[in-house]
C-alpha cells in the first residue's frame, strides 16, 4: 500500500477507536450549519434566473436545473444525467445544496470553485456542450439581464458576471435548521432516542472518519475501496472511477474521490459517483464492506439510517 494508502487507513482506524471509547466527547466531529452565507441579494436573484435558463446550453434547453432539481434534494434521481445532445454525463450529479461549503467541486475535485464549476459546467462536451461568447451574446440580447446585469455589475454582462450570478445564487442554496443541526444547538428533543443511538453507532463504527464538520463530508478525499476492492467487484470500469486520478494522473489518487456531504442524503439516492446504491440502506452496506471492512447488524444499520434522516435540513433559497 502506498504511503497516502496508508495515511488514509490510519485516518480511518484513529477515528473509530477515538469514538468507540470517548463516551462523552467534549466536542461533537460535527457541526450546524450557518443559517446565512450573506449573498448580495440582487446578484443572487440574477444568479436563481440564469440557474433554470437554457440558453446556457449548446441545445437551449438544459439548464443547471436540469440536474439539479432542487424540488428533489439538488440531485438528479437518475444515475446519470443526460447531456445537451442526449448523452449521459460519466457520474452521477451531486446535489447542489450546501455545495458551497464543500472544500472543492466535482466528485475529483477538479475545480477549487463554483465558478470553476460552472466553467467547467457550461463547456463541457457532454453536459451543456457551449463556449463563453456565444452564452454572453444570448444573454446579453436580453433586455431584463442587460438591465439587472448593469444595476449589479458595473460592466454589464460578462462571463466573469455570468458565473459570479450563479455561484452567488448557489451559495444562498444552504439548508440549516435540520432536527441534528438543533440538537448540536442544544435541543435535546430535536432528535429521537433512537436517533441519537444512530449517531452513536455511526461514530462508534468510523463513519466519523470521513463524514464531519459542517457539511458531514465534502472537506477531504478518500479512497474508494480502503477495505476491498469495489470496482473489481462491481465490475465494468469506467474512466470515471479513476477518480482524482484524472486531476492528479499519480498512481495513488486513482479511484480517490471527494467524499460526499451526508446533508439531505436521504433525498438524494441514487449515491456514489456511479450511482450503484439505489437505496440508502444499499449505500451503507457498500460503506461498511469497502471502507470499513466491517459488518454491522441489521438493528445498527437501521439506527444509523435513522440518525441520517435528522440531515435533513429546509433549503433557505430566499434567505441571503
Amino acid at each position: 500500500m502506498s504511503h497516502r494508502g496508508t495515511r488514509y487507513l490510519a485516518g480511518v482506524v484513529m477515528f473509530a477507536f477515538a469514538y468507540s471509547c470517548a463516551a462523552a466527547p467534549l466536542m461533537e466531529p460535527i457541526k450546524p450549519l450557518p443559517l446565512s452565507l450573506q449573498q448580495d441579494a440582487a446578484r443572487a436573484a440574477i444568479g436563481r434566473q440564469l440557474f433554470q435558463d437554457g440558453r446556457l446550453s449548446a441545445s437551449g434547453k438544459e439548464s443547471c436545473s436540469s440536474c439539479h432539481d432542487l424540488a428533489k434534494g439538488g440531485a438528479d434521481s437518475r444515475v446519470y444525467s443526460i447531456g445537451f445532445n442526449g448523452a449521459p454525463t460519466a457520474v452521477n450529479a451531486p446535489t447542489v445544496y450546501n455545495a458551497a461549503l464543500n472544500f472543492k467541486q466535482f466528485w475529483n475535485g477538479r475545480a477549487d470553485s463554483l465558478e470553476a464549476q460552472i466553467d467547467a459546467v457550461v463547456r463541457n462536451p457532454v453536459e451543456m456542450g457551449s463556449d463563453w461568447q456565444d452564452v454572453t451574446a444570448k444573454i446579453a440580447q436580453d433586455a431584463n439581464y442587460r438591465r439587472v446585469f448593469s444595476s449589479s455589475y458595473g460592466d454589464g454582462v460578462t462571463k466573469v458576471n455570468i458565473q459570479n450570478a450563479l455561484a452567488t445564487y448557489e451559495r444562498t442554496l444552504i439548508t440549516p435548521d435540520s432536527r441534528f443541526d438543533r440538537y448540536l444547538r442544544g435541543d435535546p428533543n430535536a432528535i429521537s432516542d433512537a436517533q441519537k443511538a444512530g449517531y452513536l453507532k455511526f461514530k462508534q463504527y468510523g463513519c466519523i472518519a470521513c463524514h464531519q464538520g459542517v457539511n458531514v463530508g465534502g472537506n477531504m478525499f478518500q479512497k474508494f475501496g480502503v477495505m476491498g476492492d469495489y470496482f473489481a467487484h462491481r465490475g465494468n470500469p469506467t474512466a470515471a472511477d479513476m477518480g482524482r486520478y484524472l486531476v492528479t494522473r499519480e498512481e495513488e489518487d486513482k479511484h480517490v474521490f471527494k467524499v460526499p456531504s451526508l446533508r439531505n442524503v436521504a433525498l438524494t439516492a441514487p449515491y456514489f459517483h456511479d450511482g450503484s446504491a439505489k437505496t440508502l440502506d444499499a449505500a451503507v452496506d457498500v460503506m461498511f464492506r469497502y471502507q470499513l471492512g466491517r459488518v454491522a447488524s441489521r438493528e445498527d444499520k437501521a439506527a444509523i439510517i435513522e440518525f441520517l434522516n435528522t440531515l435533513t435540513g429546509e433549503p433557505q433559497r430566499t434567505r441571503q
